[in-house]
C-alpha cells in the first residue's frame, strides 16, 4: 500500500511555526482558536531522500486534459445508507463517510493535504506555511514539534495571516536558505483540487453515479465544491451537486470555482452552471452554533451512530434536511448522498456540554459504581 510522504513518520519534523487566530484572551482552551497558519519544517536527511517517497499518482482518463496534474494517491471512504432524522417520506438518504480518511486530520484537509505535501516536496520546499481553522490541529502541531505564534482575533487571511505567512517565509530562506510551501485557507488550490477529482472517482468506482441523483456536503472555502462539481462535468455525470455554505456565500463561492476553472484549463465553463450553491444554513456564522444545530448532532448521534461536528458537517447536514423539507424541487431525484468531510475534533471544546447537562433528566448519564456488591450511587 503507498504511503503518503504526509503521513509518514519521517515528514514529521523537529519544528513546525504556527500562526494561531485566537478568539480572545479571557477564552480558555487551546481548541478554541479559529484560525492558523502554521510551517512544518522537514528533517534534513528527509529532504535529500523526498522524491524517493512520492507515489506516482494516475488521474482517470477523463481528467487528463487538466493543467497540472499532481502525483500522489488517496484511500477510499464507504458509503451505506442513513436513516437521518426529519428527512422527509420519499427520499432515501446514504453518507459516504470521508471523516474516516483518518483518525489524526479527520476528513477532506487529508485529501487535499496529500497532493500538497507532495507538490511542497516536488518543488523542495522544507518548510510549510498554512492558513486554516484549527480545531485540533494545535495539539497535533505541538505533538510534532511546533512554535507558535498568537495573533489577534480579528486577523483576515487576506490581509493579516498570508503577510504573516510570507514573512515568515522570507525570514526562513534569510536565516536558513530554504524555501517554504504556502497553502491558503483549506488548502483550495488548483494542486488541492486534486483530492476531490480523486473522491469522484472513488465514487464513481462505487457506483454513486448510477445509485444517486444528488450529492450534499458542507462548503467552508470552495476546494471539495470545486473537484466535485468538476469530476461531475467532466464524466458527464447527472448527479446534481449541493454545496451547503456554512460561511461567506454564494457569490463567493462562485467566484473561487470560476478561478481553479480558468486555472484548470476549463475556462469555458462557469460554476453557476455545474455547482448549486445552497445559502440561509450558516446560522449565526462561521464556526458558532445555534441551539437547533447542536441539538441536531445530539439526535443523529443518538439515532445513527454518526458524528457530526458544530462548523462543517452539522450545518451540511442539518441544511441537506431542511432544503429537502423546505425545497425538495431544488433536488435533481429521491436518492440522497451526502458527503461527511470530517472535523470531529470540534465537538470536544466544550459546545455541547450545556445540551447534554439538559438531557442528564431522561437520557443516558454517567454515574458511579464503585462497589460490585452494591448499587450505582
Amino acid at each position: 500500500m503507498p504511503v503518503s510522504p504526509f503521513l509518514h513518520p519521517h515528514f514529521m519534523g523537529r519544528s513546525a511555526v504556527c500562526v494561531l487566530n485566537l478568539f480572545g484572551a479571557q477564552r480558555r482552551a487551546l481548541s478554541e482558536m479559529t484560525q492558523c497558519a502554521h510551517t512544518v519544517a522537514l528533517n534534513r536527511q528527509y529532504s535529500a531522500m523526498a522524491s524517493d517517497r512520492l507515489v506516482a499518482y494516475h488521474p482517470p482518463e477523463w481528467a487528463k486534459a487538466l493543467s497540472c496534474v499532481p502525483e500522489l494517491a488517496m484511500p477510499n471512504t464507504p458509503i451505506y445508507p442513513w436513516l437521518v432524522p426529519g428527512v422527509p417520506d420519499g427520499f432515501s438518504v446514504s453518507i459516504k463517510r470521508d471523516d474516516m480518511t483518518g483518525s489524526t486530520l479527520s476528513g477532506n484537509k487529508v485529501r487535499k493535504l496529500e497532493f500538497l505535501m507532495a507538490d511542497a516536496l516536488k518543488q523542495g520546499c522544507r518548510h510549510d506555511a498554512e492558513g486554516a481553522g484549527c480545531e485540533g490541529n494545535v495539539l497535533m502541531d505541538r505533538l510534532c514539534g511546533s512554535h507558535i505564534y498568537l495573533v489577534p482575533k480579528q486577523s483576515p487571511y487576506l490581509t493579516h495571516l498570508k503577510p504573516r505567512m510570507e514573512k515568515l517565509a522570507q525570514e526562513i530562506k534569510a536565516s536558513t536558505g530554504e524555501d517554504s510551501y504556502l497553502v491558503p485557507v483549506g488548502g483550495s488550490t488548483r494542486v488541492g483540487l486534486f483530492g476531490y477529482i480523486t473522491v469522484f472517482e472513488e465514487m464513481q468506482q462505487q457506483g454513486v453515479l448510477e445509485s444517486f441523483d444528488d450529492v450534499v456536503f458542507a462548503c467552508g472555502s470552495g476546494g471539495t465544491a470545486s473537484g466535485l462539481s468538476i469530476g461531475n462535468y467532466l464524466t458527464g455525470s447527472k448527479l446534481k451537486v449541493h454545496a451547503v455554505a456554512v460561511s461567506d456565500d454564494a457569490e463567493y463561492f462562485h467566484n473561487h470555482c470560476n478561478e481553479t476553472l480558468q486555472e484548470a484549463g476549463l475556462g469555458h465553463l462557469r460554476s453557476e452552471d455545474i455547482l448549486h450553491v445552497v445559502e440561509g444554513h450558516k446560522g449565526k456564522g462561521y464556526g458558532i452554533s445555534t441551539d437547533d444545530e447542536l441539538d441536531f448532532i445530539y439526535q443523529v448521534a443518538c439515532n445513527t451512530g454518526v458524528m457530526l461536528d458544530p462548523t462543517y458537517s452539522g450545518k451540511g447536514a442539518l441544511g441537506m434536511v431542511r432544503e429537502l423539507r423546505k425545497n425538495p424541487a431544488t433536488f435533481s431525484g429521491k436518492c440522497i448522498l451526502f458527503l461527511h468531510t470530517g472535523g470531529v475534533y470540534g465537538l470536544f471544546d466544550g459546545r455541547m456540554t450545556p445540551l447534554l447537562q439538559q438531557k442528564q433528566q431522561s437520557q443516558p448519564t454517567i454515574r458511579m459504581w464503585p462497589d460490585v456488591n452494591g448499587g450505582p450511587l
